[in-house]
């Protein structure tokens, strides 16, 4: 399985709380690893949530855009969503075989792009990044 990160959508308004948007953050909060849609409706299924599957769509988007979950697209276009251990900025490094992910930090990159950002007339610059590789499991 190859991962690739993805775009994430614009902050966008508040967003009412709902049962189903609840449990899927409660359900995010127990995993470490990047869930597919359909496998995070499979899984709320199993515990005897009743969410659509157009509404686990729909809610990630939401978390998506509000900063709540991260993005990843897979090889076969597919978006993979997890829930970050962390609020501050980061970076993930992942497993491109098993998709084993672990945050870090990259201070020397954050001074980079302040700098080619200045350099070129540009403010309020965001980025992420992903490193991609093998981990030691494999």
């Amino acid at each position: 399985m190859t991962i690739h990160p993805t775009d994430q959508a614009t902050a966008g308004a508040a967003r009412r709380p709902t049962r189903q948007r609840a449990a899927l953050a409660e359900l995010m909060s127990t995993t470490s690893e990047f869930l597919s849609a359909q496998d995070l409706h499979a899984k709320l299924q199993e515990r005897g949530d009743s969410v659509g599957l157009a509404t686990v769509y729909r809610n990630l988007q939401a978390m998506a855009a509000d900063g709540d979950v991260d993005v990843l697209r897979t090889d076969d276009g597919e978006c993979v969503y997890r829930s970050c251990g962390t609020e501050a900025h980061h970076h993930h490094l992942v497993c491109r075989e098993c998709g084993r992910t672990v945050e870090v930090e990259g201070p020397a990159v954050e001074t980079w792009a302040a700098e080619v950002a200045r350099q070129n007339g540009f403010s309020d610059v965001t980025h992420t990044i992903e490193l991609f590789g093998t981990c030691t499991s494999h």
